[in-house]
C-alpha cells in the first residue's frame, strides 16, 4: 500500500506533457469546419464553439489560424470573464521556437501597441464618464419631444413637417451613435448592462436590431477593408472600391476589385460613373432600403424575438405619436422620409474614414498596422465630435473600440507618437476635405475599372 502510494504522489508531481504546434500546422486549420486560433501563444480549437460566439461565427473565424490575441483583448473588456470560455477549448501551446506572430508580422510593433494599450489603461482611459452619455440620452428625448411639439403647437403643414422631419433624422443620427457606444461594450464595466442598454437604444429609440448590429459591426472590426471578411466593403456589385495604380502594365487578378472586373469584363453597372449615381443610390437608399429589409429580415430569419420586440415598440411608440397629424399613410411616408435624412447623415460619416483608404484583399497584418491602414480621422471640434458621434477618432476607436469616446483624445498624440516611430502614415483631414474625398476615391476607382475593362 504503502509503495504504490509513493509511486502516486510521483506520478502527480510529473508535469503534464503539453502539445505544441507549428504555424504551419496552426494555419491549416482555417476553414469553415476546423478553426484554430491563438491567443498568447495558446492554441485553442474553437470549431463547435464559434456558433455559440456571442459576436458571432463569422468575427472569430476571420481569426482561423491567425493569432487572436491583440483582436481578443480589444474587443472584451472583462478578460476574466471571457476566459472561462477559452479554458475547454485549449489543445496547446505554439512551440518555444515559433515566434509570437504569424505571416510575418512586426513584432516589434505590436509589442509598441501592446505597451500603448497598458498605458491607456493607467492613465484610466477606459473609465466612463456616466454624466457624459447621460447627457446624450437626455438630448436625444430631447430632440424627439421638440419634434413631436413643433408638430402639435404649428400643425402638420409643410414647414412645420419638414422641420419635425430634420429634428427627428437628427434624433435618429445621435442614438445610432450612442447604440455604437453600448454595443461596443464602452459606457458599463459589466457586458450585461451594455447589452442590456444596447437593446433599448437600437431596438426602442431607432427600431432595429442588436444582434443584426453586433454580428456585422464587429467584422468590420476586426478585418476592416478586407473583402470577404468586412462586410462594409461588400457592395453587390453596386460599386467596385480600392485604388490602385498599375505599374508597366502588370495586372494582378483576384487582389484590386476595379482591375478584377475590369479585365473580367464585369459590368453590372457603369462604374465609371459610380462618383455620379452614388448620389442617387448610396446615401439617400441605404437605411431605408438595404439596412431595414436586411435588419427585419435577420430578426425573422434567425428568430431573434427579443430584438423583434424592441424593434416593434419603437414602430408602435412612433405612429401612436405621428398617426393622429398625418394618418397612417401619412406617418408611413413621414417615418421613410427621415429615414431618408437620416441615410445621408451615415453613409457620409461612416465612408469619409474608410472608403477611400486602402481597401484589399487579405494581408495578414498586425493589428496596429491593419487599423491604420484601413482608418483615418476627421480634425477635432465640438461641431466635429458631436456631429460624427466622435468617429471623426476612427483610428483610436478602431484600435482601442472598448474605450469611452470622450477619451478618444487623449490617447491620440501618443498614437500618432507610435506611428511616426514605425514611419506608419497618421492620416487626420478637415472635415469638408474628407467628405470630398468619398467622391474623389469613388471616381478613381471607377476610372481604375474602365482603364481594366478596356485594356486589351
Amino acid at each position: 500500500m504503502g509503495k504504490g502510494g509513493n509511486q502516486g504522489e510521483g506520478a502527480a508531481e510529473r508535469e503534464v506533457s503539453v502539445p505544441t504546434f507549428s504555424w504551419e500546422e496552426i494555419q491549416k486549420h482555417n476553414l469553415r469546419t476546423d478553426r484554430w486560433l491563438v491567443i498568447d501563444r495558446k492554441v485553442y480549437n474553437i470549431t463547435k464553439w464559434s456558433i455559440q460566439h456571442p459576436g458571432g461565427q463569422r468575427v472569430i473565424g476571420h481569426y482561423a489560424g491567425e493569432d487572436a490575441t491583440d483582436a481578443f483583448r480589444a474587443f472584451h473588456p472583462d478578460l476574466e470573464f471571457v476566459g472561462k470560455f477559452l479554458k475547454p477549448l485549449l489543445i496547446g501551446e505554439l512551440a518555444p521556437e515559433e515566434p509570437s506572430q504569424d505571416h510575418g508580422k512586426n513584432s516589434k510593433i505590436t509589442e509598441d501597441f501592446r505597451a500603448l494599450r497598458k498605458t491607456a489603461e493607467d492613465m484610466n482611459l477606459f473609465k466612463t464618464n456616466h454624466v457624459f452619455f447621460l447627457l446624450l440620452l437626455a438630448h436625444i428625448i430631447a430632440l424627439e419631444s421638440i419634434a413631436w411639439f413643433t408638430v402639435f403647437y404649428f400643425g402638420n403643414g409643410w414647414i412645420p413637417t419638414l422641420i419635425t422631419a430634420f429634428v427627428l433624422a437628427t434624433s435618429q443620427a445621435q442614438a445610432g451613435w450612442l447604440q455604437h457606444d453600448y454595443g461596443h461594450l464602452s459606457v458599463y464595466r459589466k457586458p450585461k448592462w451594455n447589452h442590456l442598454v444596447h437593446k433599448f437604444v437600437i431596438g426602442h429609440l431607432k427600431g432595429a436590431s442588436a444582434n443584426w448590429w453586433n454580428h456585422r459591426h464587429f467584422q468590420h472590426h476586426a478585418k476592416p477593408n478586407i473583402f470577404h471578411k468586412d462586410p462594409d466593403v461588400n457592395m453587390l456589385h453596386v460599386f467596385v472600391l480600392g485604388e490602385w495604380q498599375p505599374i508597366e502594365e502588370v495586372f494582378v487578378l483576384g487582389k484590386w476589385q476595379p482591375i478584377e472586373y475590369g479585365k473580367k469584363k464585369l459590368k453590372y453597372l457603369p462604374y465609371n460613373h459610380q462618383h455620379e449615381y452614388f448620389f442617387l443610390i448610396g446615401p439617400p437608399l441605404l437605411i431605408p432600403m438595404y439596412f431595414q429589409y436586411q435588419i427585419i429580415m435577420t430578426m425573422i430569419v434567425h428568430k431573434n424575438w427579443v430584438d423583434l420586440a424592441w424593434a416593434v415598440s419603437y414602430y408602435i411608440r412612433f405612429f401612436i405619436t405621428y398617426i393622429p397629424f398625418y394618418g397612417i399613410l401619412g406617418a408611413l411616408l413621414f417615418l421613410n422620409f427621415i429615414r431618408f435624412l437620416e441615410s445621408h447623415w451615415f453613409v457620409w460619416v461612416t465612408q469619409m474614414n474608410h472608403i477611400v483608404m486602402e481597401i484589399d484583399q487579405e494581408a495578414y497584418r498586425d493589428w496596429f498596422s491593419s487599423q491604420l491602414t484601413a482608418t483615418c480621422n476627421v480634425e477635432q471640434s465640438f461641431f466635429n465630435d458631436w456631429f460624427s458621434g466622435h468617429l471623426n477618432f476612427q483610428i483610436e476607436h478602431h484600435l482601442f473600440p472598448t474605450m469611452p469616446r470622450h477619451n478618444l483624445h487623449k490617447i491620440a498624440p501618443l498614437v500618432k507618437s507610435l506611428c511616426a516611430k514605425h514611419g506608419i502614415e497618421y492620416q487626420e483631414k478637415p472635415l469638408l476635405r474628407a467628405l470630398l474625398d468619398i467622391i474623389r476615391s469613388l471616381k478613381k476607382s471607377g476610372k481604375l475599372w474602365l482603364d481594366a475593362y478596356l485594356h486589351k
